[in-house]
């Protein structure tokens, strides 16, 4: 049981970095990197969000059961 959440926690980070890479190419993006220097804050949460849940899940499966 333990192994199948941690497989959905890092199919969900993939599923946010994937998008989050993909909100960074939007026009918005660019409007606020233009001002700013940076993307949006939905952009940063989305990778970031990606990440963090992409390395917990990879944890997750590569421990061995108990």
């Amino acid at each position: 049981m333990n192994k199948q959440i941690s497989l959905a926690i890092l199919v969900v980070g993939i599923m946010l970095a994937i998008y989050g890479i993909s909100a960074s190419n939007s026009v918005s993006s660019d409007v606020s990197r233009a001002f700013t220097g940076s993307p949006t804050d939905r952009t940063m949460w989305l990778l970031g969000g990606g990440v963090v849940l992409g390395i917990i899940g990879g944890y997750g499966l590569s421990r061995g059961s108990k």
